[in-house]
C-alpha cells in the first residue's frame, strides 16, 4: 500500500514498499497517488539524523531495562558501572535492543561506527534496520548521547529522500530547522526506516 507522508509545512513523501515513490508538495503527490493513504504529521520531514558515536552507544554503554531502574537508574551505564556490572551476552544484546529503540526515538537512522565485536549488538542493529556508516579512527571527539544535538559535534543529516531512494527518514515537532537545532532530537514523533514505521511518539 502507498503512504504519503506529509509535515505542517506541506513538504511530502510518497513511500511503496521501502522506497520512496515520489518527493515534493503534499497536493502534488495526493494528485499523483489518489488512493494512497495519507499521514499528516506535525513538525518537519527531514531525512533523519546519522549518530557519531554508535560504537560508544551500543558497545561501551548499558542501557538499562524499565524493570532495573530501582537498581540501575534509567540512564545508560559507563565507565566503572559499566566495569562492576559486567554484562553477558545476553544482556549486551538486549541493552542494545533498548539502545537502538532510544536512537529511532530520537530520529536517528543511521550509526557511525567501528566494526562491533559483539554478535548480539550486531544482530539487534541489523534487526533495527538502522544502517551503518563507517567510521575511520580516530574515535569522533564530543560526548556520546543519544541526541546528536547534544554531543557537541556537528550535526549531520542521512542523504536528502528523494525518488528511488530507501524509505528512511523523521519528523520532529518543531517549526524549522532552527528551531529543531535549538531544541534537539527528543523533539522527534516519528521515524521510518525501510518504509516501515519503527518509532511514533505516543
Amino acid at each position: 500500500m502507498l503512504t504519503i507522508h506529509a509535515d505542517s509545512r506541506g513538504r511530502a513523501l510518497a513511500v511503496e514498499g521501502a522506497g520512496i515513490a515520489g518527493a515534493g508538495p503534499l497536493e502534488q503527490l495526493v494528485a499523483a497517488y489518489p488512493s494512497a493513504r495519507v499521514r499528516r504529521w506535525p513538525g518537519i520531514l527531514t531525512p533523519g539524523l546519522v549518530n557519531p558515536h554508535g560504537t560508544e552507544l551500543l558497545e561501551g554503554a548499558y542501557h538499562p531495562d524499565p524493570r532495573e531502574a530501582d537498581e540501575l537508574g534509567t540512564e545508560p551505564l559507563t565507565g566503572d558501572a559499566l566495569t562492576a556490572l559486567a554484562p553477558d551476552d545476553a544482556r549486551w544484546g538486549a541493552s542494545a535492543r533498548r539502545g537502538v529503540q532510544r536512537m529511532l526515538a530520537h530520529g536517528t537512522v543511521a550509526v557511525a561506527c567501528e566494526e562491533l565485536r559483539r554478535r548480539t549488538v550486531r544482530d539487534a542493529v541489523a534487526r533495527s534496520g538502522l544502517a551503518v556508516v563507517d567510521r575511520p579512527a580516530p574515535r569522533p571527539g564530543g560526548v556520546p548521547s543519544l541526541d546528536p544535538y547534544a554531543c557537541g559535534l556537528p550535526v549531520e543529516f542521512a542523504p536528502p529522500r528523494e525518488r528511488g531512494s530507501a524509505a528512511r527518514f523523521a519528523v520532529f515537532d518543531v517549526p524549522d530547522e532552527a528551531a529543531l537545532s535549538t531544541r534537539g532530537a527528543g523533539t522527534c514523533v516519528a521515524t521510518v526506516i525501510e518504509g516501515r514505521l519503527v518509532y511514533r511518539r505516543r
